[in-house]
């Protein structure tokens, strides 16, 4: 079991939550002494405060440089995708 202490600021990470839980995507955005800041992507950005010892179940992977501007750009564009639906309405 790994908790939020772990995670840096500025990185992306693919975690599990809870072990039964799904796989997601986020990122530290900003830490203090007892909590993270944190965006969680999903369909939208959902952004949270976290407590540091707040656990997670596995930290699958840190996201490199090049593997975040991918899935930016997937996701930006899926993004434009439904922007445009919602506008023709």
């Amino acid at each position: 079991m790994y908790s939020y202490a772990l995670l840096e600021k500025g990185c992306y990470y693919l975690i599990q939550e809870q072990e039964t839980g799904p796989i997601g995507l986020i990122k530290v955005n900003m830490e203090t002494d007892q909590c993270m800041y944190v965006s969680k992507y999903d369909d939208s950005e959902l952004v949270v405060w976290k407590k540091k010892s707040d656990p997670i179940f596995d930290i699958l992977e840190l996201l490199g440089d090049d593997k975040v501007k991918t899935w930016e750009s997937i996701y930006n564009n899926s993004q434009d995708t439904y922007n445009y639906e919602e506008d023709e309405e």
